[in-house]
């Protein structure tokens, strides 16, 4: 029998020969052939040698140990996200599509960050990172130290001599580790500098701040192992075409995962946007198609414009496209309303974007989305100075979602006059609360 077996880099997927293509995930090139493991027989009670580790009860350290302190940065945003700042000897992935403004970023955090930081970088120069450094706002180049090379070994011992606080590497894709034969972003590579680098700084308490390139399909390339081994994932999302960017953690072992934080690209960097509502709804028109709906990501609550446009099918096949929206929720919605509210959409184009250049997730946005795709196909304009939000089921009822009381204070504080909602038990001075349970009740609103 031979020795050798071929796994898969995407899905870890098995197989005893080679082929082009992973049975299991379906991606073209990415079998590898690697050694088979012997299987291990478990030793008896007996046969075991070891020292004894140290059990430790944690009803006697919780209220006696001091607490993890954070490190700010002094980007109020990032430490936010985060839940307070950088925790020493931690390891943070930094992700997000190419130009959406990741090594801006970091050089911001770099330049208000208390304590001394190590740029690594094996794509610019230092005359490059310093330049953009003298570009940015509020950033204080005293203290940061920068370092060209794409070599670990040559990292790590540059690390143990100057002892920085913070690293930050551009990208984990660009550095190689000696002991692994392949080239640099290969998956072996990425996962031994990753193990290397997280084994270093966790004696030291040194923090690392890790760049990760993204795949055509949104996530980090690495695959997804990748998350599993650092103690905390962000993403910088955004069209690198709009000027305003959402930073979420994904993942988090020292702090929330449910904050955001919602930037705005200067030239002198990225900036903390204080009030997002009045600026995505600072161009709003009243036509046919546009609705508001108010979002909620994180703590905030924020205003946003939902736009359809409704056109009569040139092709046999209805098209449906979206942009900020999940394109499988749109044709799940446009089916409810063709099935539930009776709104023939089978020969009509549907065309959904979220103005601004974001991209939500948010349920609250179905009854948004049905009411401007209502709107357009009807071509009627949404009632004015109305706001709507709710998720919508696969029979057409409307379900309540979270934060209704959040979301009715940010509509009273910009001046709407009539909020449409699922059910909600209370009362609101000053605005008129339209309850509905069905999604067919829009239609009546605009009929």
């Amino acid at each position: 029998m031979s020795d050798t077996i071929f796994i898969c880099s995407k899905c870890d997927a098995q197989y005893p020969k080679w082929s082009g293509r992973c049975l299991e995930c379906g991606s073209w090139g990415t079998l590898e052939e690697k050694l088979k493991t012997k299987n291990l027989k478990l030793k008896a009670k007996s046969e075991i040698k070891a020292e004894i580790g140290d059990v430790v009860e944690l009803s006697r350290t919780t209220n006696h140990e001091p607490r993890i302190t954070k490190i700010p940065t002094g980007f109020l945003e990032f430490d936010k996200v985060l839940g307070g700042g950088i925790t020493p000897g931690s390891l943070i992935l930094l992700g997000g599509d190419p130009g959406v403004g990741k090594s801006t970023l970091a050089l911001q955090i770099a330049g208000g960050f208390n304590g001394e930081v190590l740029y690594v970088s094996a794509e610019e120069s230092a005359e490059q990172v310093g330049g953009r450094m003298e570009r940015l706002k509020d950033c204080k180049i005293g203290r940061l130290k920068f370092l060209n090379e794409d070599n670990l070994e040559t990292i790590l011992a540059t690390i143990e001599k100057e002892q920085p606080a913070l690293i930050i590497i551009d990208s984990i894709q660009t550095i190689y580790c000696e002991e692994v034969d392949s080239a640099s972003g290969n998956i072996n590579q990425v996962r031994a500098c990753r193990a290397k680098l997280l084994e270093f700084i966790k004696k030291g308490k040194i923090s690392v701040i890790l760049i990760g390139h993204v795949t055509k399909e949104g996530e980090l390339s690495g695959p997804k192992a990748m998350e599993h081994l650092v103690d905390a994932v962000l993403y910088l999302e955004g069209d690198k075409y709009h000027q305003y960017r959402l930073l979420r953690a994904a993942k988090n072992r020292f702090g929330p995962t449910d904050e955001v934080g919602i930037l705005e690209m200067a030239k002198d960097g990225l900036k903390a946007v204080l009030n997002p509502s009045k600026i995505f709804l600072s161009e709003v028109q009243p036509k046919p198609g546009s609705v508001i709906c108010p979002v909620a990501e994180g703590s905030q609550v924020f205003l946003v414009e939902v736009q359809a446009l409704v056109s009569k099918t040139s092709f046999g096949y209805p098209k449906r496209a979206a942009v900020g929206f999940d394109q499988k929720r749109l044709e799940l919605l446009t089916t409810v309303l063709t099935k539930r509210a009776n709104v023939n959409l089978a020969n009509f184009d549907v065309y959904l974007n979220i103005a601004g250049g974001l991209t939500l997730k948010e349920p609250a946005l179905d009854l948004a989305v049905c009411a401007s795709i209502i709107s357009a196909y009807q071509d009627k304009v949404f009632p004015l100075e109305s706001v709507i939000f709710g998720e919508v089921g696969l029979g057409g009822e409307v379900r309540s979602v979270s934060k209704t009381k959040e979301r009715v204070k940010e509509t009273l504080k910009l001046g709407f006059k009539k909020i449409i909602l699922p059910d909600f038990a209370g009362a609101v001075k000053n605005v008129d609360l339209m309850k509905v349970k069905e999604v067919k009740e829009v239609v009546k609103l605009l009929s």
